[in-house]
């Protein structure tokens, strides 16, 4: 034995003492950088130009909190903002119901695999076709919507021309492709349910909702998590369904915080570069809080275990 071996000494390069515990970070090392560069840089440059007014050409001037200040009293921010937990609120209904059509979807019946291409439909097709199919559906004068009203003696209603119907008509359109995302997830995840907890509550005599409330729904808690997160991320940052079927109107009652900040940023209504990053940035700390408590639950329930 040489006197290498004998003093116990390592006289492999670093590579190759290193090479299991550095690979990993060299496979991720692409996918970090542009998350760091596209994602996390842009959030704070968001921050950084909130507290400057720039038109996005000239030379930017730096004024401190005066777009917030503005922002706490522009009627048209309180407007966007109440529109936005509305969509939440309302929004939130896919996930009952992406639930409820996974667990039909989930039988063995006559037909599934056509009643499977027919919800999964919406889910593939473009937001933007999504807007235009209902923009057709409201209309006035020709849309289903009214025919089916005439149907039971009803008037006409101009759903996406009154601003009290406008955004609950736009939220219904975001609903349907929302809803089969959701019910994606959970069929998911009914393929990961232990088959033997479900003899074992069947053997208990659960049924029905018991069986669904203590048994089926436990276990599908990840899938939930990621609907519930991917659901509120979408109805807070909803821009694209506004944009096609009202522009934001009528009298700017359809607005949400990412459609107006996009209104006062990009648009022809002023090139505010700093006002719309405001915006931003209170839309940004409304996600992190949603998402951070549901961050924070998770991990409370993990360590309970």
């Amino acid at each position: 034995m040489t006197d290498t071996a004998h003093s116990g000494t390592d006289t492999r390069s670093w590579w190759q003492r290193n090479q299991i515990r550095v690979s990993p970070w060299l496979f991720l090392a692409p996918g970090l950088i542009f998350f760091a560069f596209y994602v996390i840089f842009p959030i704070f440059q968001s921050f950084r130009i909130s507290l400057l007014e720039w038109d996005g050409l000239g030379a930017p001037e730096y004024i401190g909190l005066q777009n917030y200040e503005e922002l706490y009293y522009d009627d048209a921010f309180y407007t966007s903002l109440r529109n936005n937990f509305l969509w939440l609120l309302l929004y939130l209904l896919a996930i009952p119901a992406g639930l409820f059509i996974a667990l039909f979807l989930n039988q063995t019946v006559t037909g599934i695999r056509l009643y499977k291409s027919l919800f999964f439909f919406p889910f593939v097709i473009s937001q933007v076709v999504v807007g235009l199919v209902f923009t057709w559906f409201y209309d006035p004068t020709f849309g289903l919507l009214n025919i089916m009203l005439g149907w039971v003696g009803l008037g006409p209603i101009n759903v996406l021309g009154d601003p009290t119907y406008v955004t609950y008509g736009i939220i219904l359109a975001g609903l349907w492709p929302q809803t089969a995302y959701c019910m994606i997830l959970y069929l998911t995840g009914l393929n990961g349910v232990n088959p033997e907890q479900i003899e074992a509550g069947r053997l208990d005599n659960a049924k029905g909702w018991k069986m669904l409330w203590y048994i089926i729904i436990p276990q599908l808690k990840p899938a939930t998590f990621i609907a519930f997160v991917v659901t509120i991320i979408g109805a807070l940052r909803s821009f694209d369904l506004i944009s096609i079927m009202t522009n934001g109107g009528p009298f700017g009652e359809s607005r949400v915080l990412s459609f107006y900040m996009f209104e006062v940023a990009l648009s022809e209504y002023g090139f505010r570069m700093g006002y719309g990053a405001a915006i931003a940035v209170v839309l940004f700390l409304i996600m992190l809080f949603f998402i951070t408590y549901f961050l924070w639950s998770m991990y409370k329930e993990e360590r309970g275990r």
